[in-house]
């Protein structure tokens, strides 16, 4: 299990039966960003990886 995994377990638990828009989910991570300006580069890879998911492969 990778460290992240506990973070993700804990979203699941308390949050899992809620649905949320991609509009509010983008704005929390801006916010985060905001408060946290050392992960900019892998929440804009994370929000990258998350809009190109259903892209065909290019491979």
């Amino acid at each position: 299990m990778y460290f992240t995994d506990r973070g993700i377990e804990e979203l699941v638990e308390r949050r899992g039966e809620e649905q949320v828009s991609l509009e509010w989910l983008g704005e929390r991570l801006r916010d985060f960003v905001d408060l946290n300006p050392e992960f900019e580069t892998p929440i804009e890879r994370f929000a990258t990886w998350l809009a190109r998911l259903d892209d065909e492969d290019d491979d």
